[in-house]
C-alpha cells in the first residue's frame, strides 16, 4: 500500500508499505529532505531505505515486552510491527507519521496530541480482555519502546503514560518516584513520576513531557548523526550536539551522570535519554528532562549493596568512571538529600514485594553512594 511519510502537516516522501511485517519496499519522490527522521540519510539517488526501514521498525512494539505475545492474540496480530499501520506511525513523542495515498488524512483529525485513542490495545496489553467483535487499533501504545508493561490513558484531559514493574520486586515504579523526589531536591529538570496502586501492584504515572508543538529524537539517533572520530563516546556524543545546535548538553549531562550515580541506574541506555525539538521549525531546545530511571537502587538484586553497584551505561561500564565525566559540580548541594530514609522506604514499601528489612537497606546504600559522592566532588 502506498503512503506519504508525514511531519506533522509536512509531506516527507513517498512510501511503499507492503506485508505483515508492515516493512517499507520502496521509497519514491523525496519531498523534504529537511524534515526526514534525525539519523536517515539521503543522497543524490534519494533516501536510504535501510536507514527509514530501520527508523520505521524501531518504532514498533520491542518483542521482548511483557505481555506481547498474549495481546497480539487477542487483538488477532500476528506481529507488532503489522500494528504500525493500524495508527498510521502516529506516536506520543514525535510528530511523524503516515497518510495513505488512496484516502489522505489530515493532521489535526487524526494526532493523538489533540484527539483522544482507544483503549483496547493498552487493555490487551495490560492483560484486560475487550471482549468486542470489533477492535479499535488506533492507540500510542502501537509505537512505544520498552520492555516493561506499559498504555498510555487520558487522565484528567493529559496524556499519561501507565508503567509497570517487573519481578521479583515490582519496584522499578517506587524507583521513577524516589528519583523524581532526588532530581527536585537537586533541582535537575526531570518528568515528574508518581505511583498507583492497581489491584495490589505499584505502577508508575507520568504526563507526556512533550506538546502539540514538540518532540523527542533519542539519544541512538543524535550518535548516529556523526561518524565516530574518536574512542571517546562521550566526546563523541557531545560533538553530535554541537554539530545539531543542542544548547547547554554538557550542563544537563553533568546532572543526569550525578543522579544515575547516585541511583546505581543500570540502564541509561541510549533512548533512555534524549533531545527536544520543535517539529515545525526544527529549533533544538535542549536535552529531555530526565525520564524512565525506574532500573536502579538495586532493583532486581537480592541484596542493596552500594559497594556492589551494577554496571552503568551509556559511557562508561562503572560509575565510578562515568562520574569522572562531569565537568562542574557547583550546582550541586547533596545537603538537600538529607532527610530522604522516611520517604525513600515509604515509597519502596507501596510494593508487596518489599519488607521492610528490603527498604532499609536500599536507604542505606543510596546514603552510602551519597556521601561517596561528596568525598568525589571534595577531592
Amino acid at each position: 500500500m502506498n503512503y506519504i511519510l508525514m511531519h506533522r502537516k509536512k509531506p516527507v516522501a513517498e512510501l511503499e508499505i507492503s506485508g505483515k511485517r508492515a516493512r517499507i519496499s520502496a521509497v519514491g519522490e523525496l519531498y523534504d529532505r529537511e524534515h526526514l527522521p534525525i539519523g536517515v540519510s539521503a543522497s543524490s539517488d534519494g533516501v536510504d531505505i535501510d536507514d527509514l526501514n530501520d527508523w520505521w521498525q524501531a518504532r514498533s512494539i520491542p518483542a521482548s515486552r511483557q505481555n506481547l505475545l498474549d495481546a497480539l492474540e487477542e487483538l488477532k496480530m500476528s506481529s507488532s510491527s503489522e500494528l504500525l499501520t493500524k495508527c498510521f506511525g502516529l506516536s506520543l513523542s514525535d510528530h511523524y507519521w503516515i497518510s495513505p495515498t488512496e484516502s489522505p488524512l489530515k493532521w489535526q483529525d487524526v494526532n493523538f496530541f489533540d484527539n483522544t485513542f482507544s483503549d483496547d490495545v493498552g487493555n490487551a496489553l495490560f492483560g484486560n480482555a475487550a471482549y468486542k467483535k470489533q477492535l479499535n487499533l488506533v492507540a500510542p501504545e502501537n509505537t512505544s519502546d520498552g520492555v516493561l508493561k506499559k498504555r498510555w490513558k487520558i487522565i484528567n484531559g493529559k496524556r499519561c503514560l501507565i508503567k509497570g514493574g517487573s519481578d521479583p520486586f515490582q519496584q522499578e515504579p517506587c524507583n521513577e518516584a524516589i528519583a523524581t523526589a532526588i532530581m527536585e531536591r537537586l533541582s535537575i529538570e526531570h518528568v515528574v513520576y508518581n505511583v498507583k496502586l492497581d489491584e495490589g501492584l505499584p505502577y508508575s504515572v507520568c504526563e507526556n513531557f512533550l506538546t502539540p508543538e514538540t518532540e523527542l529524537v533519542s539519544g541512538f539517533y543524535i550518535h548516529n548523526t556523526q561518524k565516530m572520530k574518536t574512542d571517546n563516546f562521550y566526546k563523541h556524543f557531545l560533538d553530535c550536539c554541537l554539530a545539531l545546535g543542542i544548547p547547554n548538553a554538557q550542563e544537563n549531562f553533568d546532572k543526569m551522570l550525578v543522579l544515575d550515580y547516585l541511583i546505581a541506574n543500570k540502564d541509561r541506555h541510549m533512548n533512555n535519554f534524549g533531545a527536544v525539538r520543535n517539529a515545525e521549525t526544527l529549533e533544538w531546545l535542549g536535552l529531555a528532562p530526565v525520564y524512565d530511571s525506574g532500573a536502579c537502587l538495586w532493583y532486581n538484586q537480592l541484596q542493596a549493596n552500594a559497594e556492589n553497584a551494577p554496571c552503568s551505561k551509556p559511557f562508561l561500564d562503572t560509575h565510578e568512571e562515568q562520574i569522572k565525566l562531569v565537568r562542574n559540580f557547583s550546582w550541586l548541594d547533596l545537603s538537600a538529600l538529607n532527610g530522604m530514609k522516611d520517604e525513600i522506604m515509604s515509597t519502596l514499601l507501596l510494593s508487596p514485594y518489599i519488607d521492610e528489612q528490603r527498604a532499609e537497606s536500599i536507604y542505606y546504600a543510596f546514603d552510602l553512594r551519597v556521601r561517596n559522592l561528596l568525598n568525589h566532588v571534595r577531592t
